[in-house]
């Protein structure tokens, strides 16, 4: 790679990095994946970046990187062991409804199947258009509408779900 190529692709990564973690984030609910995500991605740009169009389409290259780096590492079978662990990682509360909600929609999100949840974070979080959105996951239109719609309406139903009220459980444990 050329001197002056390097130092675009440096210039690159530097202002994508964090918008490219947080995607990953979005899609795994795991901030150490995310950013093993966003660098594997910014490693396949990389390689890329010579052939890739610096005009047009660095961005929804980018996002395309990312989603896929995530939904391999979704397919190791290593990842799978621990996915459905039942001792989650625990967060200290903090008094701030804000961080709250957005911690309970981060888990409600690691809920949906991949294809919504992908969808939803692209469209939403990432402010991709339908057609980005589409050409990042390299499907349809009408698909990236549909799953879309589906997971946010997954989203509104596990978010509405009411809390588990402490005087039906017995010593913190629920029956």
């Amino acid at each position: 790679m050329r001197r002056r190529s390097e130092a675009d692709f440096t210039e690159f990564a530097e202002a994508a990095l964090r918008r490219l973690r947080r995607t990953a984030y979005l899609m795994c609910g795991d901030w150490h994946r995310a950013e093993d995500a966003a660098q594997d991605a910014l490693v396949r740009i990389y390689r890329a970046w010579d052939r890739l169009d610096h005009d047009a389409g660095l961005t929804t290259y980018a996002h395309r990187a990312v989603v896929s780096v995530v939904l391999d590492q979704a397919k190791r079978p290593w990842r799978r062991e621990f996915a459905d662990d039942a001792v989650p990682d625990q967060m200290l509360a903090d008094p701030s409804a804000a961080v709250d909600e957005r911690l309970a929609v981060v888990q409600a999100l690691t809920g949906l199947p991949t294809r919504q949840r992908a969808c939803v974070v692209l469209r939403h979080y990432a402010d991709l258009s339908i057609e980005e959105t589409a050409q990042v996951l390299g499907i349809g239109t009408g698909a990236v509408k549909s799953q879309t719609s589906r997971g946010l309406s997954a989203l509104r139903e596990q978010l509405n779900r009411p809390a588990p009220d402490p005087a039906d459980t017995k010593e913190g444990v629920l029956s």
